[in-house]
């Protein structure tokens, strides 16, 4: 039956403005012009309308900025940062200032599950709730450039302008932690004071639970003066200096002694020594809160076996070793085996109940092949954490065997695969092989904001067989 109700017409809107309809990965509005050709515009958020300046054309799609705001999104809020925004010389550090905060979560989960529909062809059975925790102070980990300005006659020491390679000028951040962002102005006034102020190119931050570490590079060998202006403002701000000469492996501590640069896992009676150059997570509150929430999905049981694929130091392997029946930590770096086998020593001693039977091994994990996974041994369960390159080789190894069991021998595949990723796309990627070709079901996934005010996705899935 026809309905003789008018038909409702979208209202056009004045010539130029923009009605932006949605937000993509990196932040930018997305809007389409009359004739069908998408615009990607900076600055602006879903449901608002806008003018833009285009500087970049191409046949489907034009990249812009906006530049006036007609309809404001109920979403956007005031930037915390002084430095964030689209004006000459803003910090590229975030893209997501301007967003809510609860907004830019959901836009997370959203990615999620698109990466996984589009690329995977795998939807979740159940959607985990978001992890989130403080949108301000959490950045404990962080690479800061440091450049002698000549024509400003001063030292920056911060992250890169937007779409630039010159150092933003940083009085503040407040992603960093409080005491952090307090000490950029003296650090700067520190190296400029250097003799060495041409040659010290980076800081690189790490804060443990009691400790503050900096990692300064340096070109050349430092002078007698240089190591005691470091020394004093390492007494003056309570931080702990290390210098990098040349590569990582070159990190070693200005001053020996002193407290351990470590951070915690509460829950689990956990605590985790590192250098201030290994990979530890850059959000230690959501770290805590991961670990958790995986072993909870995990629920490894005393009579379990569970091998922790790409274990780095031990972040999950040691807390599931506080309760599985026996774990086995695989990673790449030779160091950080070394490393995991020193925190899993650190950790047995003094404890009510020892810590499972626990072993490291160093090895390619993107040249893995059936042959190697069943020389591994049968897992009741399987934690993978990987790069942001993912696990394609692991799941691939599993699938072949899935194809073709004859390969598999006696062995058996894990019941359930806990999977921690830093990249939805490879994620979603790895989830299809798992579900389509290695006969997983994908039984939950949920966003994790490690990074708040940033387009960066974390996210976790778990597979169990079919």
């Amino acid at each position: 039956m026809q309905s003789d109700a008018p038909e409702q017409k979208t209202p056009e809107l004045p010539d130029g403005w923009l009605a932006v309809e949605s937000l993509d990965i990196e932040a930018q509005g997305i809007a389409h012009r009359p004739d069908g050709k998408v615009v990607f515009i900076e600055g602006a958020l879903p449901f608002e309308q806008v003018s833009v300046s285009v500087h970049r054309r191409k046949n489907n799609w034009e990249a812009a900025t906006a530049t006036a705001i007609h309809r404001e999104s109920s979403q956007r809020v005031r930037p915390g940062c002084p430095h964030f925004g689209l004006h000459a010389g803003a910090c590229g550090g975030c893209k997501m200032q301007h967003l809510h905060e609860s907004a830019q979560v959901a836009i997370k989960q959203r990615v999620l599950e698109d990466n996984l529909w589009h690329l995977g062809k795998v939807k979740a059975e159940t959607l985990l709730r978001p992890i989130e925790g403080p949108a301000w102070g959490y950045r404990y980990r962080a690479r800061l450039s440091v450049r002698h300005v000549h024509k400003k006659g001063e030292v920056l020491i911060g992250f890169h302008e937007r779409k630039s390679r010159y150092v933003a000028d940083m009085q503040v951040c407040h992603v960093l932690p409080p005491h952090v962002s307090a000490m950029l102005m003296p650090l700067r006034d520190l190296i400029f004071g250097m003799d060495a102020r041409e040659t010290c190119p980076q800081i690189e931050l790490a804060c443990g639970d009691e400790v503050t570490a900096l990692v300064l590079r340096h070109l050349e060998p430092l002078t007698e003066a240089d190591l005691g202006r470091l020394r004093a403002f390492a007494a003056a701000q309570g931080v702990q200096w290390w210098l990098q000469a040349k590569g990582p492996d070159t990190v070693k501590l200005l001053d020996e002694g002193g407290p351990q640069l470590s951070y915690s896992l509460p829950e689990f009676g956990i605590t985790m020594p590192f250098k201030p150059t290994d990979f530890t997570q850059v959000n230690p509150q959501i770290n805590r809160v991961l670990v958790g929430r995986a072993l909870r999905l995990l629920d490894a049981q005393p009579t379990e076996r569970v091998i922790d694929w790409f274990c780095g130091l031990g972040n999950f392997t040691l807390p599931i070793a506080t309760q599985a029946g026996e774990v086995l930590g695989i990673e790449g770096s030779e160091a950080l085996v070394k490393r995991s086998h020193e925190n899993l020593a650190f950790n047995q001693t003094g404890r009510a109940r020892p810590l499972a039977p626990t072993r490291f091994v160093a090895r390619n994990l993107f040249e893995m092949t059936p042959e190697l996974l069943v020389a591994d041994g049968v897992a009741d369960k399987w934690l993978v954490d990987p790069p942001r390159e993912g696990a394609f080789a692991l799941a691939k190894a599993l699938a072949d065997l899935h194809q073709e069991p004859q390969r598999a021998g006696g062995w058996t595949p894990p019941r359930r695969i806990v999977y921690v990723s830093c990249n939805p796309a490879t994620l979603a990627r790895d989830a299809g092989l798992l579900v389509h070709q290695a006969g997983y079901r994908c039984v939950a996934a949920g966003a994790v904001n490690m990074f708040p005010h940033t387009a960066h996705v974390e996210s976790m899935a778990v597979f169990e067989r079919a």
